[in-house]
Order: structure tokens, then sequence, then C-alpha cells
């Protein structure tokens, strides 16, 4: 039952991160351009207009597709509750890919406006 708990906890945390992490980025975007906070690609961080584009662009996708995610994620653990720990193991993984694959989706989304808006 614990380990049920805990990958319901893991395969909740990356919605929550993207949510919490695209408010941040919505609100209060990074000021100057660096390698360490923020949305860092190439082309996000060819000057300050890319720069702050790319942060609010890509934290409105974090934050719509942190919610889109986040009760299909719970909720898809529902039916596996008191289940064994392979079967919700697997669950678990296969559901974590699937964010992470979210995820680059909208580094792609945001590359692709990137390039529309700034080439």
């Amino acid at each position: 039952m614990w380990f049920w708990w805990f990958m319901l906890g893991c395969d909740i945390l990356i919605p929550i991160i993207m949510i919490i992490l695209g408010i941040v980025l919505v609100k209060h975007p990074p000021k100057n351009i660096n390698g360490f906070i923020g949305y860092r690609t190439s082309r996000s961080m060819k000057n300050e207009e890319t720069w702050l584009f790319a942060q609010k662009y890509c934290g409105r996708l974090w934050q719509i597709t942190g919610w889109i995610m986040l009760f299909p994620s719970a909720a898809v653990h529902i039916p596996f509750y008191g289940g064994n720990s392979d079967s919700v193991g697997t669950l678990g993984i296969v559901l974590m890919i699937i964010q992470t694959a979210a995820l680059l989706v909208t580094v792609a989304l945001t590359e692709k406006a990137l390039k529309k808006k700034f080439d």
C-alpha cells in the first residue's frame, strides 16, 4: 500500500513542477540571459527579446500541460490501489515516460514559436 502512495506522489510530481515553474516563468521570468535559470536554448538566448518571449511562451505551455496531465496522472492510479508492487511500478514508469515526452513536446513547440516569430 505504501508503494502505491509513493508512486502516486512521484507521478504527480512532474505535472506539479511544470505548473509551478510555468507560473514562475510567466510572472517572474529571469531578467538577464543566463545559462542556469529559465528556458535555455541557443535560439532563446540570442537576445533579450527572444529570451523573454521564450520564458513566457514556455511558461504558459508548462502551466497548461501540467494541469492537463495532473488529474489523469492521479486518476490512472485509482484502479491499482492495493495492487502488487510490480504492476504499480510498471504503471508509474510508463506514466513518467509519457509525462517526459509531453515535456519535450513543449520544448519543440516553444522552439517552433521562436522560429516563426523571430526568423
